[in-house]
């Protein structure tokens, strides 16, 4: 099970889960997993595959690293499961893995988002649906950059947060960080997006 292709892809639509193992919650399947069970992780692929891969989407820019990222994570934890020790939910536990991954990811190959390749915001007829749609890609990218231009610390709470949903406690297990600091991070960073983006208001 060591190999990547081993795991279904997140980004693959997939049928109805007909496994036996599909109906158990994270934590059994999780422990059946960690003594030799594929079925059982395979399972934990498909329920958490998906918002990882948005996480790893939103952090890394870029759909084809977003998913390697997703697929070394699940490499990573499928290895370490005899280490798990469900102190944490295992969703908590494959967000910090797969944070982590992206993280080293963006220190190894910064985003390809560059300020060249933004566009200006469009002018013109505003009734106009090619006008409209660059500038709304205009806008897109210009949120892209303003993420990348915020403090790590800060991107991961502000994503974990407002696209995930995660609470201020899961958010605190994944970044192992206190309470307090991670409510304060996605605060900071919702104030520093709301000034890049106010051009686009």
């Amino acid at each position: 099970m060591s190999e990547r292709t081993a795991f279904p892809s997140p980004e693959r639509d997939l049928p109805e889960c007909d496994l036996p193992e599909c109906d158990l919650p994270d934590r059994l399947l999780a422990v059946r997993a960690a003594e030799g069970d594929e079925d059982s992780f395979a399972v934990l692929v498909r329920r958490h595959g998906r918002p990882l891969l948005a996480l790893a989407r939103c952090m890394l820019g870029n759909p084809q690293d977003a998913e390697d990222a997703v697929q070394d994570a699940f490499v990573s934890a499928w290895r370490r499961l005899p280490e798990y020790r469900h102190s944490a939910e295992f969703r908590t536990w494959m967000y910090r893995i797969t944070v982590n991954r992206c993280l080293t990811m963006r220190r190894r190959r910064p985003p390809p988002l560059s300020l060249n390749t933004v566009a200006e915001p469009a002018t013109g007829d505003a009734r106009s649906q090619p006008a409209r749609s660059a500038e709304q890609d205009a806008a897109t990218a210009a949120l892209s950059r303003a993420l990348g231009d915020l403090d790590a610390g800060q991107r991961v709470c502000w994503i974990l947060r407002e696209v995930q949903g995660l609470s201020y406690k899961e958010i605190s297990h994944v970044t192992r960080t206190s309470e307090q600091t991670v409510r304060g991070r996605p605060f900071r960073a919702r104030r520093s997006l709301q000034e890049a983006m106010g051009p686009w208001r």
